[in-house]
């Protein structure tokens, strides 16, 4: 039977000793990364070459340190995980190269999605049981989330993972060997889906998702948001105010009050990725031989500093990966019109093209009498749209 890399994703309770080794290791993974990236700007400037990440890591063990005895604290964490950032920071230059990305930057300090990475190399390794897993140097780890990661008495191996550090939880994520599933029998029917602001998505079978972001839950939150930020901002002020150093008091009241603004990030993020992840469900869940979506210039859009925010939190890109996903595993065809198709300005019924359609016309009206919702005809439209690329 096939099978399929699938990832596990929970979060864990591990001891406070096992926190100073995760956030030591996190540590070193970001210096080590922000190391490599400095030394081939250094070495382009002045010999106009480029070190790749294998033989940093040989520079680095065999020459390096030997040199500099006071950075042997690196060898003291896990070297999975430190060459893992090296190789994270290679692949990040050939993007770069490729022209696929922008120039890598520099991770900064608890603002970085940096992770400490392990993999099995033993059979005793990356043991997991139904309320713990085993991590090679951190050893068992207490799971928040009980029965949700698959067993290794069920006959699951895990192959590799991380570990990650957010607004105070750690989680870890693992990938592991999946039988792959017969996929279901498909319905005849295709299915449209127009994405939006005023609207998550309108789809052409009629039923609309409505936007998230204007729930008076969220809005609450946003307001609660801005409150924090504001305390926050005032307690930095004031220290620049007084001209004096940050003393302990300070600096763990500017923590504590950091933390609470990064819990608050965590909690909108984790409501609207939630709302992503069932809208997505429902949608495959009516099994379409057919979805089609509209490749959207997200990056174009983001210049419209009045839209930005908004369209922002609707992650646009995020529902297409996380969508091109479930497609896959159910065997449905994911079809990506092309971005200049005029889905919104054509008519359903007659197929004409009207060309002064406002984005404030929430109504399409045609000369030919036909008359719906602007966003409804756009789905049906990207339904039967003819011309597309598979995803």
């Amino acid at each position: 039977m096939r099978t399929l890399l699938k990832s596990f994703k929970t979060e864990i309770n591990p001891t406070q000793e096992q926190m100073q080794k995760i956030n030591r290791t996190i540590g070193t993974c970001r210096f080590v990364y922000n190391f490599y990236l400095a030394h081939n700007k250094e070495l382009y400037d002045s010999e106009k070459r480029f070190l790749s990440g294998m033989d940093f890591q040989k520079w680095l063990n065999n020459i390096y340190l030997k040199e500099n005895p006071e950075y042997l604290w690196i060898k003291e964490v896990s070297s999975k995980s430190v060459k893992q950032s090296i190789m994270n920071a290679d692949k990040a230059f050939k993007r770069f190269f490729k022209k696929q990305s922008g120039f890598p930057r520099f991770k900064k300090k608890n603002r970085s999605d940096v992770k400490m990475y392990f993999v099995r190399n033993n059979p005793n390794d990356c043991f997991c049981e139904r309320h713990r897993i085993n991590i090679p140097t951190l050893g068992w780890v207490r799971l928040k989330e009980k029965g949700y990661i698959p067993t290794s008495k069920q006959g699951y191996r895990i192959k590799s993972g991380t570990v990650s550090r957010k607004a105070g939880r750690y989680y870890v994520s693992v990938l592991i060997d999946m039988p792959d599933t017969e996929k279901p029998q498909l319905n005849t029917f295709g299915l449209g889906i127009d994405l939006g602001i005023k609207e998550f998505a309108v789809m052409s079978n009629g039923i609309v998702k409505k936007n998230i972001n204007k729930t008076a839950k969220l809005r609450k939150l946003e307001k609660q948001l801005k409150r924090e930020q504001r305390c926050l901002s005032r307690k930095y002020e004031d220290v620049k105010k007084r001209n004096k150093k940050k003393g302990e008091a300070t600096r763990q009241n500017i923590q504590k009050q950091l933390l609470r603004v990064q819990k608050l990030h965590q909690r909108i993020d984790n409501i609207r990725t939630d709302y992503m992840n069932k809208t997505i469900a429902e949608i495959v869940k009516t099994k379409p031989s057919y979805i089609t979506i509209e490749d959207l210039n997200v990056k174009g859009m983001m210049k419209n500093r009045h839209l930005a925010k908004a369209v922002a939190s609707q992650k646009f890109y995020e529902f297409r990966i996380k969508l091109e996903t479930k497609c896959k595993e159910t065997g449905i065809e994911l079809r990506i019109v092309d971005r200049w198709y005029p889905s919104s300005k054509l008519c359903h019924k007659c197929g004409s093209l009207k060309k002064d359609l406002k984005l404030s016309d929430r109504k399409y009206i045609c000369k030919c009498g036909y008359h719906a919702d602007r966003d409804f005809n756009a789905s049906l439209n990207l339904r039967d749209a003819l011309t597309y690329k598979l995803a």
